[in-house]
């Protein structure tokens, strides 16, 4: 598969009369029109592998890893006179739309020399303009990346055909979890005011050296290869945001050491306060990315940069994917002074590798939460249109479980990103629990990230009152935008911590079985970092879902750090979140003392059931 420009792309602003690429210029020459009446050889038809007319779309999933990704609705549609795979963008980002192709095609995945399909665009308001983007494929044992590029660039070529070619060191092999994915990078509608363009696509043609068509069983489902997420975005070390206002069309790029920005409009501003924090979404090659404000009143200052430029500046908060950093006011602070009106008009991005910044946004700091166990509303699966209210009778082992200290987990989706509880039948009447001032209620929000939503009991409690027999029989969800629930329970919740300045055991990658230990020397980097305030960061995988950290050699004796009461041990329970754990430093002292000399040289990983670390760092909140 070969990066390939396409030469004679129209954009959208273009005048569709212009002669394509290629094409002789009319004039009225004998010639010209002689050359007009040649008939152009039509284009073979290709037999599709897969032409979506069964409504099957399980082998398909969204790829959620890039900091640009866009939310998406799948759905088998009726396009261009036949049934089409539907990709409509809910949240305004870049859609990228994953296609196994190894469980789909089996052993004749390692024929394939050429992927073809049909893409076509709309707009809701019946407009069109152009649009551009790629397939990529991940092939070999690897996973290694390859693309070619694609676009709907006239109206009348609307769908038109994408090609992508695995050329020699890029071809898929049988068992290695190959797949294809196509993202729609370039939208000229949004700058013509069609809004988001929805994507179809439809006739995708496994094709083989020959040409031939290869047979693909849609029956399949998606497995996810090592290293693609479609659950979501990456949260890791930083906190949740309430109250967040975009920063409305800041998407910019530069080169390492260069700066881009744009004048801070009122709104945010109005929202640099106390509390608040910068969230970034980016990329960069470096895996780095700050703020300048080169207008301020204290001079031109970088803020977020840590010590990479020497500055001694605050350091930022960085996601583990490096693709999300966040900036807390009181960095700002601290190097511009507490009155915004003199940071200066203008906020730009920077970075020591080269880089490109997607969305920038300022909302409060909140706490992120997470739920070991729990109860399960079993049956809680539901959507609703916005403000549209669904859901079910609460069972007896919900309403037993809604207690001082506990919370209700609700997982979804939404297009705007909120959810929140209705409770229809309450004996208080008809009321939202977590949706905030939204409706001029008062309540307090719940803590939501897109993908969970946290309603503790005492906000269920301030509306409600603490007899839960008055609450009503029946529990709803609803947002003011589309959304879907997946599941709903309930349980105690731990805060996992805000981490920055990640020191990284270099080396601790490591696997166990059941109540096996492995572990490592610790070396001196890692035992300085290990001070009050500090959290060992764990990224592991385990059939249960839990890790613990065994220190073998401790004064204090053979101990076990994080495990709760799972052993009977009475150590806190380490906070686990999608595939991280943090330890408190607090937790390693409770059992082994404050003198970190006392701790014994070794740490080792632990679970009851089979478990794999894959990095250990060492972090400051």
């Amino acid at each position: 598969m070969k990066k390939k420009f396409l030469a004679c792309f129209l954009a959208g602003t273009m005048a569709l009369s212009m002669v394509a690429c290629g094409e002789k210029p009319a004039d009225n020459t004998d010639a010209s029109v002689e050359e007009s009446t040649v008939t152009p050889t039509p284009e073979e038809e290709v037999t599709p592998s897969i032409d979506f007319e069964d409504g099957s779309i399980s082998f398909v999933a969204p790829y959620m890893q890039p900091a640009d990704a866009a939310e998406v609705e799948l759905s088998v549609v009726d396009f261009n006179g036949s049934k089409a795979l539907q990709v409509k963008n809910l949240s305004g980002k870049v859609p990228y739309i994953a296609f196994d192709a190894d469980s789909l095609l089996g052993a004749d995945v390692a024929k394939v020399a050429k992927i073809q399909m049909k893409v076509g665009i709309s707009y809701d308001n019946g407009g069109f303009s152009a649009v551009s983007g790629a397939i990529y494929a991940w092939s070999g044992e690897d996973l290694v990346e390859s693309s070619d590029s694609w676009s709907v660039y006239v109206e009348n070529k609307n769908p038109n055909k994408a090609v992508a070619e695995l050329a020699a060191g890029e071809e898929f092999v049988a068992g290695a979890n190959n797949i294809f994915f196509i993202n729609l990078k370039t939208d000229n509608g949004l700058a013509d005011g069609l809004g988001n363009a929805t994507m179809y696509i439809d006739d995708i043609a496994f094709l083989d050296a020959d040409g031939n068509t290869l047979t693909a069983d849609t029956s399949v489902a998606f497995v996810a290869p090592d290293g693609f997420e479609n659950t979501g975005v990456d949260n890791s070390n930083l906190c949740g945001l309430t109250d967040a206002v975009n920063f409305e069309g800041f998407a910019t790029s530069g080169g390492a050491w260069s700066q881009n920005g744009f004048d801070m409009p009122q709104e945010i501003i109005d929202a640099l306060v106390p509390g608040s924090v910068v969230e970034i979404e980016y990329s960069s090659t470096s895996g780095n990315c700050w703020v300048v404000m080169p207008d301020s009143a204290a001079g031109w200052m970088r803020i977020g940069v840590g010590d990479c430029d020497g500055s001694g500046q605050g350091y930022a908060y960085y996601n583990n994917s490096r693709n999300k950093v966040q900036i807390p006011y009181e960095i700002f602070a601290e190097y511009l002074g507490e009155d915004v009106s003199a940071w200066g008009a203008r906020m730009q991005c920077e970075s020591d590798g080269d880089w490109e910044v997607f969305s920038v946004k300022v909302g409060q700091k909140a706490p992120r939460y997470t739920m070991a166990g729990g109860v399960e509303f079993a049956g809680f699966a539901t959507t609703g249109g916005g403000w549209g209210q669904n859901g079910f009778d609460i069972p007896q082992e919900i309403i037993d479980a809604l207690v001082p200290g506990s919370a209700v987990e609700i997982k979804y989706t939404s297009a705007t990103g909120e959810l929140w509880v209705v409770m229809p039948d309450a004996a208080a009447g008809w009321t939202r629990v977590g949706v905030g001032n939204y409706d001029g209620s008062g309540s307090l929000a719940a803590t939501c990230d897109g993908q969970t939503c946290y309603i503790p009991y005492e906000l269920f409690v301030d509306k409600l009152g603490e007899d839960k027999s008055q609450w009503g029989a029946r529990m709803q969800c609803e947002a003011s935008s589309d959304w879907e629930v997946f599941s709903v329970k309930v349980g105690a919740l731990t805060e996992l911590p805000m981490v920055n300045k990640l020191v990284e055991f270099e080396g601790f990658a490591i696997a166990g079985g059941g109540w096996g230990q492995d572990g490592f020397e610790m070396p001196e980097a890692i035992v300085n970092a290990l001070v009050p305030g500090s959290v060992v960061e764990i990224k592991y995988a385990s059939e249960t879902g839990e890790i613990w950290v065994v220190m073998p050699d401790a004064a204090a004796g053979w101990t076990r750090v994080g495990v709760g009461n799972y052993d009977g041990s009475g150590s806190a329970a380490a906070a686990c979140e999608n595939g991280v754990c943090y330890i408190p430093y607090e937790y390693f002292a409770e059992k082994l003392g404050d003198d970190v000399s006392q701790w014994g040289a070794r740490m080792q990983g632990e679970a009851s059931s089979a478990w794999e670390i894959f990095s250990v760092a060492v972090g400051q909140r």
